[in-house]
């Protein structure tokens, strides 16, 4: 999986990092129990501080999308159960995404529509 970081983005380089790492586990590049490089490793490809990887890392531990074993590394989660019930985390930031749509005039049937083109992108299955 390619990691391309905007530096002169106004979002953080740690949710940057966090946010492919998870689109890259959501369309299959990064599989299940995939190792991923150190913190130092990928700092050093990047260009970037081991802080912020050490920061995207924490932060996709703590919600579940990898693991992180003191001997063995980081590594991709297996699959879980589905759970059909959005996390208020999720309906929160999908509400601020839609009232974005509205205000850029992007009507339902058009937020649906560019739903359905990213969503056909996602492979990640449950178990």
């Amino acid at each position: 999986m390619i990691i391309s970081l905007q530096l002169e983005s106004d979002t953080p380089l740690y949710e940057q990092l966090r946010n492919q790492i998870v689109i890259g586990i959501a369309t299959g590049e990064l599989a299940a129990n995939e190792k991923l490089p150190t913190v130092r490793q990928l700092a050093e490809e990047l260009g970037i501080n081991t802080m912020t990887v050490n920061k995207a890392y924490t932060l996709l531990k703590q919600q579940g999308y990898i693991v992180i074993d003191r001997r063995h590394g980081a590594k991709v989660s297996p699959p879980g159960e589905d759970n059909p019930t959005p996390s208020p985390q999720l309906a929160e930031q999908l509400e601020l995404l839609i009232a974005q749509a509205t205000i850029q005039g992007i009507d339902q049937s058009g937020f649906h529509a560019l739903c359905s083109q990213i969503f056909a992108k996602m492979t990640y299955r449950h178990a």
